[in-house]
C-alpha cells in the first residue's frame, strides 16, 4: 500500500510493465544485458523503478519485447515524465493535487469497478447532488471554486461517455436513503441511477443492507484497469491523502471483494425495486 502522487505510481507502473512485457517474450536479463550494453544490476533496477529509463531505451526495449503500439506509446509517455496539457487544466485554481494525480491514471483506464457505501459514485452524480457534497466537503472554498469542482465532476462524466470506458459500480442501498441536498436533489439523482441501468458503459448494482457484513465493510474503492499488461491500481482516498494499491497479492484481495460484493448485490431487476423505493421514501 502506497501513500503518494500517482506520478510515483504511474514510474512503478512503468518499471512493472517493462518486466511483464520481458517475461511474455521469454527474455533472460543476459539478453536485455547483451542488447543494451546494461549490467545486470541495472536491469534490476530498471524493473524495480529504483532507477529511470531514458525515452530512447524504452523505445528500443519495446522493439525488443515487440509490444503493441498502444502499450509502447504509454510507456514512451511516461518515460519522457514531461508536464502535458490536459483538459482538467482549465480547473487548476480550484483542483486539489491528489486529485490531479487521480485523473490522470483515470484518462488512461479502459475499466473502473467502483464499490461506494455512503455516496454516488462521482461518474454517476447528477450536478445538484455534486454540488451538494462539494460545499458540505470544503466550505472554506466559496461558491465560485465549488462550482469550479462541479463543473470538472460533469467533465469527468463527458470524458468517460466519450472514451467509450466501461464502469462497474456497486453502490451500498445506505448510500440511496443518505439526505444529501434537497429533496428534489436526491429524487433526481435516484432517477438517474435508474436510468444508468440502462447504459450499455455501466454496470450498476445496489448492495442491500440486509446482506449483510462483507469483506468490504467500511472500505469503499476504485480499481482502475488499463490496456494489458499495464498493471492495474487500486484508489482509496480519505481526509489524510490518497493511498494506491499497485502490488499484485493486495490488488487481487480487491478485486477478489469486488467478485464477492457483485454475487451479494442485488440484480438489475432487484436493483431497480430497491431505486424505486428510496424515491418512495423521499416523497
Amino acid at each position: 500500500m502506497t501513500k503518494g502522487t500517482a506520478s510515483t505510481v504511474r514510474r512503478r507502473r512503468l518499471a512493472a510493465t517493462l518486466r511483464s512485457l520481458r517475461e511474455a517474450a521469454e527474455i533472460t536479463p543476459e539478453q536485455v544485458m547483451d542488447e543494451m550494453g546494461w549490467s545486470r544490476s541495472k536491469v534490476s533496477k530498471v524493473e524495480t523503478a529504483n532507477m529511470g529509463v531514458s525515452v530512447a531505451d524504452v523505445r528500443v526495449l519495446c522493439e525488443l519485447y515487440a509490444a503493441e503500439d498502444g502499450v509502447r506509446d504509454w510507456l514512451v509517455r511516461t518515460a519522457r515524465d514531461a508536464r502535458r496539457t490536459h483538459w482538467w487544466d482549465a480547473y487548476d485554481e480550484a483542483l486539489p493535487e491528489r486529485f490531479r494525480d487521480y485523473l490522470e491514471l483515470e484518462s488512461e483506464a479502459t475499466a473502473i469497478h467502483h464499490f461506494e457505501i455512503d455516496l454516488v459514485p462521482g461518474l454517476l452524480q447528477t450536478k445538484d447532488y455534486a454540488s451538494a457534497l462539494m460545499t458540505a466537503y470544503a466550505r472554506e472554498l466559496g461558491p465560485a471554486a465549488t462550482e469550479a469542482q462541479v463543473e470538472l465532476r460533469m467533465q469527468r462524466q463527458t470524458k468517460f461517455r466519450e472514451a467509450g470506458m466501461h464502469l462497474s459500480a456497486i453502490v451500498d442501498e445506505s448510500a440511496l436513503l443518505r439526505c444529501i441536498g434537497s429533496a428534489s436533489t436526491r429524487r433526481a439523482q435516484l432517477r438517474q441511477l435508474l436510468d444508468h441501468l440502462d447504459d450499455p458503459h455501466t454496470d450498476l448494482r445496489v448492495l442491500p443492507m440486509s446482506a449483510g457484513a462483507h469483506a468490504a465493510s467500511g472500505s469503499p474503492f476504485g480499481h482502475l484497469f488499463f490496456q494489458e499488461p499495464i498493471p492495474s491500481v487500486v484508489f482509496l482516498d480519505n481526509l489524510a491523502g490518497s493511498l494506491y494499491i499497485e502490488r499484485e497479492e493486495e490488488v487481487a484481495q480487491f478485486g477478489k471483494a469486488f467478485r464477492t460484493l457483485r454475487q451479494m448485490a442485488s440484480d438489475a431487476e432487484e436493483s431497480a425495486k430497491l431505486l424505486h423505493a428510496a424515491l418512495i421514501a423521499v416523497g
